[in-house]
Formats: C-alpha cells, sequence, structure tokens
C-alpha cells in the first residue's frame, strides 16, 4: 500500500506530492518548492519519515511544477524525468519566472527522457506514463492500476481542466488526451491534480461542466 502527501506550494499553489512505500522509498512529483522555508517543509517530512527519495517525476515542466528540480535532484542526488517536448519548456524557466514576477534559475541537474506507456518501476510495481498534451506539449500522467490513482498534473482538476492559453498549449490536443487517455480509465480512480483538492473519475463525469460538454459530444 502506498501512501501518497501533498504538499501546496509557491504563489501559484502547486500541489507537490512525495509517494512512498513500505520500505521507505520515495518518489517526488513536481517539487514546486520556491522558498527556502517550503524547500525546509519537503525536506524536514523526508527526514521525518525516514524516507529515501529516489525518483524525481516532473508531469510537466511549467516553472510552477518544477521551482524545486534543482533543490531536489542537488539533495537527493536525482534525475529530473519528463517528456522530451518538455525541454524546451524547461529550458524557458528564466525568461517564464521574469514574466511572472518570480526569478528563477535554469534547471542544472540531470535529465532522463519518458514516454508514452513506458512503466515507472518502483518496488514491485509502478506507474504507467501516459501522454497528455494539451495544457503543455509534453504534458504526462502516472497512472498506478493496481492502486487506482493518477497523479494528473494540469489535466484534469475538480470541475475543471488545464489551461490552454499559455505558448505550446493546444486545446484540441488536451481534448484528445482527456478522450484517448482517461475516457477508458475506471470511474474509481481518484485523480490527484496539480492544482486543488483531489478528485474521482466517476464525480469529474458526472460533475465537471468541461467532461460533460466532451461525454455530450461523443454521443451526438
Amino acid at each position: 500500500m502506498l501512501s501518497i502527501h501533498c504538499f501546496c506550494f509557491n504563489a501559484f499553489q502547486e500541489n507537490t506530492y512525495v509517494i512512498f512505500n513500505a520500505e521507505k522509498e520515495a518518489i517526488i512529483i513536481d517539487p514546486g518548492c520556491y522558498l527556502k522555508h517550503e524547500q525546509a517543509q519537503l525536506a524536514n517530512f523526508i527526514a521525518d519519515n525516514h524516507l529515501t527519495p529516489i525518483l524525481l517525476l516532473n508531469t510537466h515542466c511549467h516553472l510552477d511544477h518544477v521551482f524545486g528540480n534543482n533543490f531536489v535532484s542537488d539533495t537527493y542526488g536525482l534525475t529530473a524525468l519528463f517528456h522530451q517536448k518538455e525541454q524546451a519548456v524547461i529550458d524557458r524557466l528564466p525568461e517564464g519566472g521574469a514574466r511572472w514576477g518570480v526569478p528563477t534559475e535554469a534547471y542544472k541537474g540531470k535529465v532522463q527522457y519518458i514516454q508514452h506507456d513506458e512503466f515507472i518501476q518502483f518496488g514491485n510495481d509502478g506507474f504507467r506514463v501516459l501522454d497528455t498534451p494539451g495544457h503543455s506539449p509534453g504534458s504526462v500522467c502516472f497512472y498506478h492500476a493496481k492502486e487506482d490513482f493518477l497523479i494528473g498534473g494540469d489535466l484534469i482538476f475538480k470541475d475543471g481542466v488545464g489551461r490552454t492559453d499559455m505558448p505550446g498549449s493546444n486545446p484540441l490536443d488536451l481534448i484528445k488526451s482527456i478522450q484517448t487517455q482517461i475516457f477508458p480509465l475506471p470511474d474509481t480512480m481518484t485523480i490527484y491534480s496539480g492544482h486543488g483538492p483531489a478528485t474521482t473519475w466517476g464525480r469529474e463525469k458526472k460533475t465537471n461542466p468541461y467532461i460533460l460538454h466532451l461525454m455530450k459530444g461523443e454521443k451526438s
């Protein structure tokens, strides 16, 4: 049984996830810790729970999701795993930080590219990578079938979906990603989003106006 802990970091209120198993191995997903006290909060949680971080994953590389990549990479000696199409996004970190008024250093750590349907081993099982562009050109989700949950980044939120008015985003790609990658998944699946509270896929199919619109389009 995996444990999932969520931090809400930075001015964009981004969700950073630490997932760990009984062996105290941990995955850090989308570290958004920008301020020193946020970095300390993450590090203290890991130390207090005697965790050993072994993976650094990014659903995508918008600045609010990677503010802490350098800190995590340097502190725990980890390589950042993200889709190749996000390289151009992370390369623009200083430019993006200047635009939003949040000075941001370039990511200096190692990178390993991941791709659709790749299986990321974690203990006795792991996560399947789902290619879900739209909000960002190389956005991915991490699906854990055995425990029925999805780390969804900024694809789907409780009562919403990701923005598509940003450089590199595409509304048609977002629609296709939801239709092809998320619709086949079970209604019981918990979605841990990049912002806001967790939800379930079944709930979003009943109440999320954007998802309801897509479902209506499929039936017409």
